[in-house]
């Protein structure tokens, strides 16, 4: 059986529609951060900034890199939870709000991803920047 080579401009696209994503979940997420935005975005959300019907753009992110889009929404989400966690001046409860999280969701989407609470997780960190401060005086 032969199969039709997929023209490199089509590949071109789905990589543009791929990165355009990728840079409006920053930017949306980054909102968020800094209270410019006070409702989390979902896909459709997203797909409607871009101008593209959401099963488009599912399918198309999916083609491209072999993960859906909320894997990556999810992944960015996570990504900036722990640069949150690590200011020990914000509780927990507050940055779940500030992500737009009732404080025992977020413990549940934080520990899905990440296999530890927001308060073991912070307490991880600081044990192992103390360990590091500790090794860096002894050297």
């Amino acid at each position: 059986m032969t199969t039709t080579p997929i023209p490199k401009k089509l590949l071109t696209r789905q990589h543009e529609i791929t990165a355009d994503f990728l840079r409006e979940v920053d930017r949306h997420l980054a909102d968020i951060v800094a209270g410019r935005a006070t409702e989390m975005f979902e896909v459709r959300d997203l797909a409607g900034v871009l101008c593209i019907h959401p099963t488009h753009l599912s399918n198309t992110i999916k083609l491209a890199t072999g993960h859906s889009p909320c894997y990556f929404f999810e992944a960015r989400i996570m990504d900036v939870a722990r640069e949150l966690l690590r200011d020990p001046g914000r509780s927990v409860a507050d940055i779940a709000a500030n992500l737009t999280y009732d404080p025992s969701n977020f413990t549940k989407f934080f520990k899905r991803f990440q296999g530890a609470t927001p308060k073991q997780y912070r307490e991880q960190e600081w044990a192992a920047r103390r360990e590091a401060q500790a090794e860096a005086v002894t050297i």
